[in-house]
C-alpha cells in the first residue's frame, strides 16, 4: 500500500482552493480524546462538585506525580484538600490537565478503551466527513459524501499509537480504514472530521 505521504499526493494539493480539513490521522487523534473525555468527571472544574471529584480522583501517588508536573505544590494541594484554601483559576486548570492526563492514563493502562472501541470484536461503527468545500469554486469542487463504515481489528494498534503519540503510526492506521472506502478512497486522506459511534 503505498505510504501516507504518496496518498495525500494523490489528491494533488487538497487546500489550493479553499478545501478545509485536517490529516484523517489527526481527526482520529481528536475522537480519541473526544470518547476519554466523554467518559470522565462531568461537572466542570469551575464547579466545587468537579474541582472535589479530581481532587479525589488525584488522591493517589500517580495522581500527586499528575499534579506535580503540573506545577501543583504538595503544600498547596494539602491547603485545598483540607478546605483552607481554594484554588485560583489558573491552579483549577492546573488540576484539570492533571485530572485528564491521569484519566487517560488509566483508561489506556486498564484496557478499557480498546474492549470499548473493538465492541467484542464487532468494531465499532465510523462516520467519515470529507474536507469543508463550502469555500471553494464549484469548478474546483469534487463529489464527496459523509462515508459509513463498521472498523474492525485497528483498535489495540491505534489506542497504543495514540498513547504513544506515535502520529506518524496514526497515520498508517488511517490509510488502512480509508482503503476499505472504494477507489476513490484517497480523496479521503484528508476531513473535516471523523466519529465513532463508541
Amino acid at each position: 500500500m503505498a505510504g501516507s505521504e504518496d496518498l495525500w499526493a494523490r489528491w494533488g494539493d487538497w487546500g489550493k482552493h479553499d478545501a478545509r480539513g485536517m490529516k484523517g490521522g489527526e481527526a482520529l487523534i481528536l475522537e480519541l480524546n473526544r470518547i476519554v473525555h466523554s467518559s470522565g468527571i462531568v461537572s466542570p472544574v469551575t464547579s466545587r462538585r468537579g474541582l472535589a471529584a479530581r481532587l479525589r480522583y488525584l488522591d493517589s501517588p500517580a495522581g500527586r506525580e499528575a499534579l506535580a508536573e503540573q506545577g501543583v505544590t504538595p503544600r498547596s494541594l494539602r491547603s485545598w484538600t483540607r478546605g483552607k484554601a481554594t484554588p485560583s483559576p489558573a491552579s483549577r486548570e492546573r488540576i484539570d490537565a492533571a485530572y485528564w492526563w491521569r484519566r487517560r492514563e488509566n483508561l489506556i493502562r486498564s484496557g478499557w478503551l480498546v474492549r470499548h472501541l473493538d465492541n467484542e470484536g464487532r468494531g465499532s461503527r465510523m462516520e467519515i466527513y470529507p474536507v469543508d468545500q463550502s469555500h471553494v469554486d464549484s469548478k474546483y469542487s469534487r463529489p464527496l459524501s459523509d462515508r459509513s463504515i463498521t472498523v474492525r481489528y485497528i483498535w489495540p494498534d491505534l489506542v497504543q499509537a495514540w498513547a504513544d503519540r506515535d502520529e506518524a503510526m496514526v497515520d498508517e492506521i488511517w490509510d488502512d480504514v480509508i482503503t476499505d472506502l472504494d477507489s476513490d478512497y484517497a480523496a479521503y486522506a484528508y476531513v473535516s472530521s471523523v466519529g465513532i459511534g463508541a
